[in-house]
């Protein structure tokens, strides 16, 4: 069990949360307002649908490079997340999804719980690709269902203005995966109409897509008029924080991604994304020609970057957590409740981070020690939660 700050569907109670069996118990505690206290703040874990690397490690190797990941992010809080490629030869997107295929079925400890793929590409377009390699070509259901024999894929971004992406859109929602607009010149009405043949959402928002004007409103238009989901990067580069409060106001569940790179957790230098070599220093990454290439973002920082343009504690973390999940389908992650599994990111008043527990188990605590306990070895008391911090 735990004791402090939890914030659940209904709102804050300052109580204790239990769990067994890697679920969610029972929630004792009464309303409170949590910054009235220095107790802990119980945060539902964080669902990251877009993770491209981290660690020094890039979801295109290969081999285990997917579980040094999810290693790393749940450092920062993420306790669940999809493996994202990159626009490759159809070579090397095979391999890398037979080896996150195997990790998926056999799940690294001490982790990030691997939920599937983002496909992120090659149907983009190639005049959007941004830092993706230039392999992008139009996708037909055939070449996506191959891919899916390989491994669960349950979002794949497309450029909808692309010839046959219509039709295709329509095909994966009735295979039951997700559907992302993005690295696209499509207008405004090619956004509306791929909304209108079942895409769910927009790919990383502002970034890579056709921008709002007054007379072209662009797929960025056409996102803030029609959708109620989107994801978008909040590290404070990629977008304007008045971007963000705009999107804010006009799409009702946005939700925040990372798009991190093989530098997230990592020293300045040099690393990979895809086949691209990337330079990571002054908090961004980027190709030789400046381009920005992914982020460094992890995702307790992206919560402390929505407070710090404005929004509620209670408003960022869901759209970090039950937001993102709630778009994949995923209804016992992103959330404090009953029959949930026990994801917990336990944060001080500082919105620093202290311990992370996946399905209940200890995957990581700021002292680095106690590591792998179960919730029912590991408690917290009211005392031990109010112990004064040293603030630096």
């Amino acid at each position: 069990m735990l004791y402090g700050n939890i914030l659940t569907p209904e709102g804050w109670r300052l109580g204790t949360l239990h769990w067994r069996d890697g679920r969610i118990a029972a929630i004792e505690g009464e309303a409170v307002d949590p910054g009235t206290n220095e107790y802990p703040r119980l945060l539902p874990g964080f669902v990251d649908l877009h993770v491209h690397g981290g660690g020094g490690a890039d979801a295109m190797e290969g081999g285990d490079a997917a579980a040094t990941m999810a290693r790393t992010h749940v450092r920062f809080g993420t306790t669940s997340l999809l493996v994202t490629t990159m626009t490759a030869p159809v070579s090397d997107i095979q391999q890398a999804l037979r080896d996150i295929s195997r990790l998926i079925a056999a799940p690294p400890s001490c982790a990030s719980r691997l939920l599937g793929v983002h496909l992120e590409g090659p149907y983009l377009n190639p005049g959007k690709l941004g830092a993706q390699p230039p392999y992008a070509h139009p996708g037909a259901i055939a070449d996506v269902e191959a891919l899916m024999e390989l491994a669960p894929i349950r979002l794949l971004t497309l450029a909808p203005e692309l010839s046959g992406h219509a039709e295709l859109i329509g095909q994966l929602r009735e295979r039951g995966v997700r559907v992302q607009m993005g690295h696209t010149l499509g207008s405004y009405e090619e956004g509306v109409a791929g909304l209108e043949n079942g895409a769910h959402g927009f790919t990383h928002l502002f970034n890579a897509m056709t921008g709002l004007h007054h007379r072209k409103p662009g797929m960025v238009g056409a996102a803030l008029a029609h959708a109620d989901y989107a994801e978008i990067i909040p590290d404070l580069l990629h977008v304007h924080p008045g971007a963000i409060l705009t999107a804010l106001r006009c799409i009702p569940h946005l939700f925040g991604v990372t798009d991190s790179t093989a530098a997230a957790g990592m020293p300045d230098g040099e690393y990979r994304l895809g086949e691209q070599h990337v330079t990571k220093c002054l908090g961004g990454v980027r190709l030789a020609d400046g381009t920005l290439a992914g982020s460094t973002l992890t995702m307790d920082q992206a919560l402390r970057n929505l407070v710090q343009i404005g929004l509620g504690l209670d408003d960022a973390c869901r759209r970090l957590s039950q937001y993102p999940a709630d778009f994949l389908g995923e209804t016992e992650i992103g959330r404090l409740d009953i029959g949930c599994r026990a994801d917990v990111v336990v944060m001080n008043a500082r919105l620093e981070i202290d311990a992370v527990y996946v399905g209940g188990e200890l995957a990581h605590h700021a002292s680095s020690t106690g590591q792998g306990q179960t919730g029912s070895q590991q408690r917290t008391t009211p005392q031990a939660a109010a112990a004064p911090r040293e603030r630096h």
